[in-house]
């Protein structure tokens, strides 16, 4: 589906915040000013993972988007920030050493059930994308994300400004499913659809819980997998948050993952050196399998669907005043799939709107290009257009065709 840029297997770093509190970070401090003012501490903490194995690390602006940054009162400083502490990733590792420029959740929700819009997501990301951008970063790396709606739209940003590599990991639980309810499996269909390079899970739960997650993508997978556990399940010991797996058991999981299609690797929470330096020895001989599904898929917000044999879209439903019902009845008559066409901006506002209500495959259709791209922007999912509704604007939207 694309040509991967970088040399595989590609090893990332481990942990960054704890390691920067073990070096002395105090607790209710912004980490992103601490680091920028302290830039020695993740100096070697970066410069420690390179020589531990790693071939890219992720610059230290995790939460350094306006939203998260709002909370310290640095809201007007995401540009200075980014920039900054890009520069001292860069001064660390070398040009040599690849640096992913960090994004994360922002803690919000969309509307109807949050306080946000799909736009104003996109807006908070593109702002940050961009001054990672600009200080040059190699690729983009929206992490730890935990709802589908954050990751398409920082995506969707991302392609706003650059068109450097996007990877992105999501965060789930054991059974594979996002705090938004969304499978891993179906974040994978819709944000490969919309042209990432790259989509594997970070954090979540230790690795042998993460192969199993893995494995159900697989099947979806025409772009290399990532993994990024934490170092076990953590456990809470004189009022402390720790991880108990060894080095050593950490990387015994690899040929697992590899096995499964992983080809990216790396540490999330409680990770450090060693754990990436046993991750980088346990590789060498372990061979490489490149997903290569086959196959038509698209998704709901939820749940992934294979369009092989492609299901029936029934009769045309008119996106509009009834739209709610007309797809409660759908549902009521098990239909296999729906085909919610859009007449006007009332008709996209009522899609928006009641897109929730849509469990099975969906074709959407429109009266002009303009608004079949809008409906396919605020679509939570991976939507169908069939060949006569199709047009060039509409690649790398997360839309399939069919």
């Amino acid at each position: 589906m694309n040509n991967f840029p970088f040399s595989l297997p590609l090893i990332l770093d481990g942990s960054t915040g704890a390691m920067l509190s073990a070096a002395g970070m105090p607790e209710g401090v912004c980490p992103e000013l601490w680091t920028m003012e302290h830039p020695e501490v993740i100096t070697e903490i970066q410069q420690g993972y390179v020589r531990a194995g790693s071939r890219a690390v992720y610059s230290p602006t995790f939460c350094a988007n306006r939203v998260k940054l709002a909370k310290y009162g640095l809201a007007a400083r995401v540009e200075e920030m980014n920039r900054e502490l890009v520069r001292i990733s860069r001064a660390a590792v070398g040009e040599e050493i690849l640096i992913g420029g960090d994004m994360t959740s922002l803690g919000l929700f969309l509307k109807p059930f949050g306080e946000a819009t799909f736009e104003e997501f996109v807006e908070v990301y593109r702002e940050q994308a961009a001054a990672l951008d600009a200080a040059g970063v190699d690729f983009f790396i929206p992490e730890t994300l935990m709802s589908l709606a954050e990751a398409r739209a920082a995506v969707t940003a991302i392609r706003s400004v650059s068109d450097k590599p996007i990877f992105v990991t999501v965060t789930c639980d054991a059974a594979g499913r996002m705090l938004s309810g969304t499978s891993a499996a179906a974040a994978l269909v819709v944000l490969q659809e919309m042209g990432i390079q790259a989509f594997g899970l970070n954090c979540s739960v230790g690795p042998e819980a993460m192969a199993e997650v893995i494995a159900t993508l697989r099947p979806y997978a025409k772009i290399p997998l990532i993994v990024k556990p934490n170092a076990g399940l953590p456990v809470v010991e004189d009022g402390k948050t720790v991880f108990k797996l060894t080095p050593a058991d950490f990387a015994a999981h690899t040929a697992a993952f590899a096995a499964r299609g992983v080809q990216i690797f790396g540490g999330c929470c409680g990770t450090n050196f060693h754990h990436i330096e046993a991750l980088t020895a346990s590789l060498d001989g372990i061979p490489l399998t490149s997903p290569q599904a086959e196959g038509l898929f698209c998704a709901s917000e939820r749940e992934v669907f294979a369009l092989d044999p492609m299901p029936d879209f029934g009769e045309r439903i008119e996106a509009g005043e009834y739209l709610a019902d007309d797809l409660m009845d759908a549902e009521d008559a098990e239909a296999e799939a729906v085909w919610i066409h859009v007449a006007d901006e009332d008709g996209l506002a009522a899609f928006e709107e009641n897109q929730y209500l849509v469990k099975t495959p969906l074709r959407l259709s429109a009266d002009t290009q303009e608004l079949l791209r809008a409906a396919v922007r605020v679509y939570q999912g991976a939507p169908v257009c069939a060949a006569e509704d199709w047009f060039d604007g509409l690649a790398g939207s997360g839309a399939v065709k069919i």
